[in-house]
């Protein structure tokens, strides 16, 4: 079987409400659920949460709500310990049932920038290269470099993030903006993986332990998780360049559609 455990939390600190925030019409969080019951795969959807409007809206696509510990619920809370208590309590919900989990599709209430067609590719990825922990989209952002990060230090002055030593010799490094290659970042969109990824959590490579060690790459671009505000205008661009219009406009079309059959 396959499973979709789709975490948010209510409270959020630093853009407040932003799970549910109005993108296009629609709460940000309803975006990966569209995303998961489009998927050609089918996944079975779970959430996770302890925001109530979360839960409504969870309900609308026929998941099934898991309740979050208080102690998961704090801003402290780390995702990966609340992607392990789901696929725990989704594990127990299956096996009860006389079935197993093969992949786990992991998404987060605030990252609207996942289609079905990108969920179906990594779970394509996986069935066809079994050597292959996780299959997660990327998204290429290659002027966040590692070479043009910066610190500061006790002067407040600007320093390297990593020494450039780190790279090799700093002589012959160019910190021009695609000169090191394509940086390629997990932009939190989606990631499948198998429940070994989970089962075997400390075993996985940082800073995203759930992924395993061998992860694929699902091209995207422009993806991300939203933390902040001034982001909302970017993930609108992205859906309307996925398809996506406004659902006002949509319910619009849908009943002139709806008309123009009745005359």
């Amino acid at each position: 079987m396959i499973c979709a455990l789709m975490i948010g939390r209510a409270n959020s600190v630093g853009f407040p409400g932003k799970n549910i925030y109005s993108v296009l019409g629609r709460p940000l969080c309803s975006y990966p659920l569209m995303a998961a019951q489009q998927a050609s795969c089918k996944p079975r959807i779970f959430v996770s949460t302890d925001c109530p409007q979360i839960k409504e809206i969870a309900l609308t696509f026929d998941a099934q709500l898991i309740e979050r510990p208080p102690s998961l619920t704090t801003s402290q809370a780390l995702g990966e310990d609340v992607f392990l208590h789901g696929y725990k309590e989704i594990k127990k919900i299956v096996e009860d049932e006389g079935q197993t989990v093969d992949y786990m599709i992991l998404l987060f209430a605030n990252a609207a920038t996942i289609t079905a067609n990108l969920i179906d590719q990594g779970i394509s990825i996986l069935e066809k290269d079994p050597s292959k922990d996780s299959a997660v989209t990327t998204s290429i952002y290659n002027m966040w470099s590692p070479l043009r990060a910066r610190k500061l230090d006790e002067n407040n002055c600007l320093k390297p993030f990593v020494p450039f030593e780190t790279f090799g010799d700093p002589k012959t490094l160019n910190c021009d903006r695609d000169s090191q290659g394509d940086v390629y970042y997990a932009d939190m969109s989606a990631s499948i993986v198998r429940p070994k990824c989970l089962d075997l959590m400390q075993e996985g490579l940082l800073p995203q332990k759930w992924m395993g060690q061998n992860i694929a790459s699902i091209p995207s671009w422009g993806g991300c998780d939203v933390d902040y505000q001034w982001q909302i205008p970017t993930v609108e661009y992205w859906l309307k360049a996925h398809g996506y219009t406004h659902a006002d406009l949509e319910q619009t079309e849908t009943n002139n559609r709806m008309f123009s059959k009745s005359i």
